[in-house]
């Protein structure tokens, strides 16, 4: 009896060499190309840069090619069409 192969929850296929933001448990995030990934969400980008905010002043780090564990992700998304929108369900003053 053959067990049905397990297909991948998110095809990242076509995200291979574009920008990408990735955000992970802890609030950090980074920008960068995605050069490859697993089954695991184990990504590998290059021209990474991170996004740091201190003082309430934003700055960016430039890290180069680094490789990001799956488990840590929260957030990834496409940097082209990504716009930030006000939060639906916090109670507006």
């Amino acid at each position: 009896m053959d067990k049905p192969k397990r297909e991948a929850i998110l095809d990242l296929a076509k995200y291979v060499n574009e920008r990408i933001r990735v955000k992970f448990t802890g609030g950090r995030e980074v920008t960068g190309v995605l050069k490859g990934y697993d089954q695991l969400l184990n990504l590998v980008l290059d021209e990474v840069e991170e996004q740091l905010q201190t003082e309430g002043e934003l700055k960016t780090r430039s890290l180069g090619l680094v490789v990001l564990r799956g488990p840590t992700v929260t957030l990834l998304s496409p940097v082209d069409g990504w716009e930030e929108i006000a939060n639906p369900f916090v109670a507006q003053e």
